[in-house]
């Protein structure tokens, strides 16, 4: 899905003679290269040779339906596993032989259903939009996010590098849910007729990922954990995070980010939880880039080589899952330099539950692109120049993903107002 751009995609597609593409995405940046990649199927006219499959950790069935079937012109599927894959391939296939024009006459139906169903959902969203707000209606500069937050003093100015940063210290922040059910696959069984998804994870998910973590440390794999981070002056323009080269409200603009403005609610934008220049104060930013390495990623294909496929998933499914790991212990790392926390373990300001970390449950908040708020992939070459991560190994690709995959960046905003939100 995003390692390969679409055009390398569809000329294997047409080399091989494929009957179907499959894209898979476990990471949130993965949807929005899945739309793109759809997009691009439509303009070269190939929608209604290609049906498309697609599945991984970061789609959900009502995005694929719902959203990204309106965006594809042919077929779309969503495959929760690789067993429905396998049943939605055997119905294509089958349809496509001629022989179960039934089964091919129900899949068109459902997407004609859906397609349907997500026209009207939108005629009646436009609708209320059309009755509750003027077209003319004007949009505020900047949100009633509040402006006069105390602004942290950070430990300093520009950026600093970790390496070998051992599993203990961030492992504790393992969203095991995401990894367990989201990227092994475990799920219980329905309607009383099996051990539940709680019996699963203490006989199952929990023995298998203490094995797994032993193994890759005894192999030396998770020793390549790195952070590359850092701490900016900036200000705010309209919906513009502007970075200074010194914390001066005159010193010379380093970079400029444009953030979209939400189009309802509160009108938020990323640029509103920093001090506006108007305010004569300069506001801290901070910047992340954290990375399991590329040996876990070659531990995990040298599995898929073996045909050791059980194995592999989990292995790639846990690599995923420690990036974001890593990812929450520096933030928790920043909030503690920043003086809203008592120490480098444990936050003032943060809950004592480690399920509360995985609902935002502390001040401030860590925003990766490709989400909603900061959609514009691009800016990583930005978040490139100012970090040189390739201290750490992290190069970036012309298409502006982080290598090696089990990779990730971050803004990271101190406002306690900060939280994720949908443009």
């Amino acid at each position: 899905g995003i390692k390969q751009p679409i055009s390398s995609i569809l000329d294997a597609a047409e080399e091989h003679r494929a009957d179907v593409i499959g894209m898979s995405g476990l990471l949130v940046k993965s949807t929005v290269i899945m739309k793109e990649n759809l997009e691009e199927m439509n303009s070269r006219g190939v929608s209604a040779r290609w049906p498309v499959l697609l599945g991984g950790a970061a789609l959900t069935r009502a995005y694929v339906e719902n959203d990204l079937s309106e965006v594809y012109l042919g077929d779309v599927h969503y495959a929760r596993d690789a067993f429905e894959g396998l049943r939605l391939m055997d119905a294509i296939m089958a349809a496509k032989r001629g022989e179960s024009p039934v089964v091919d006459e129900e899949l068109r139906a459902k997407a004609e259903e859906r397609r349907a169903r997500r026209q009207r959902s939108l005629r009646i969203a436009e609708a209320r939009k059309a009755a509750a707000e003027p077209e003319d209606a004007p949009v505020p500069a900047r949100s009633d996010v509040a402006t006069d937050v105390p602004i942290p003093a950070p430990p300093f100015w520009g950026t600093r590098v970790h390496r070998g940063i051992h599993s203990v210290a961030y492992t504790r922040l393992l969203d095991e849910r995401a990894t367990f059910m989201g990227q092994w696959g475990l799920r219980g069984a329905r309607g009383g007729k099996g051990p539940t998804y709680e019996e699963l994870v203490e006989t199952e998910g929990r023995p298998r990922l203490r094995a797994l973590m032993d193994r890759l440390t005894t192999d030396g794999v998770l020793k390549h954990a790195a952070v590359v981070y850092g701490y900016f002056p900036c200000v705010s323009e309209g919906d513009d995070l502007v970075v200074l080269s010194a914390p001066d409200l005159d010193a010379p603009e380093r970079t400029r980010f444009t953030f979209p403005r939400q189009r309802k609610e509160r009108r938020l934008c990323l640029a509103d939880f920093f001090r506006p220049r108007s305010s004569g104060e300069v506001d801290v930013v901070a910047f992340t880039i954290v990375t399991m390495g590329q040996p876990i990623a070659d531990y995990a294909q040298e599995l898929f080589n073996a045909n050791a496929y059980r194995d592999y998933l989990e292995v790639h499914g846990l690599g995923v899952q420690l990036t974001e790991a890593l990812a929450e212990y520096w933030h928790l790392r920043i909030r503690s330099e920043l003086k809203f926390a008592s120490g480098e373990s444990v936050a003032a300001e943060d809950p004592s539950d480690v399920e509360e970390f995985f609902k935002l449950g502390y001040r401030g908040a860590r925003f990766s692109l490709g989400y909603g708020a900061c959609p514009n992939l691009d800016d990583r070459e930005k978040i490139a120049a100012l970090l040189d991560p390739e201290r750490i190994g992290v190069k970036l690709s012309e298409e502006s993903q982080l290598h090696p995959e089990q990779s990730t960046d971050a803004i990271v905003l101190h406002h306690p107002e900060a939280k994720y939100f949908n443009t």
